[in-house]
């Protein structure tokens, strides 16, 4: 006589993975959120360095600051295990979007 476990079925396989599915993407959902809060607050701390440069007349663009926070972020995405290129395009989407603020703050007068 063998002591065999049952084996899982069909209907059990895909209930486990339905559940796991789920947890997946409850975390997905919850790091939406963080990536939504944290880039909100970024960009508040960037609109008021727009204002400061614009208030100053200094240029909106920083080429040096730029690439030392790309290589940063780079180094950052590579300890994460993330795909460097990716962190690199996703930073770059960014400081776009901050210099058209900065622009637009020293085109209003700051």
């Amino acid at each position: 006589m063998t002591d065999r476990k049952p084996q899982p079925s069909k209907r059990d396989d895909v209930a486990r993975a339905a559940a796991l599915l789920k947890e997946h993407r409850a975390s997905i959902d919850r790091l939406d959120a963080i990536l939504v809060y944290t880039l909100g607050e970024r960009f508040k701390h960037t609109q008021a360095v727009g204002r400061l440069k614009a208030e100053h007349d200094l240029p909106p663009s920083d080429p040096v600051r730029e690439a030392q926070q790309i290589e940063r972020l780079e180094d950052l995405a590579k300890q994460a295990d993330l795909d460097p290129d990716f962190a690199k395009a996703f930073l770059n989407f960014i400081i776009r979007e901050v210099i058209h603020h900065h622009e637009k703050h020293r085109n209003e007068g700051a």
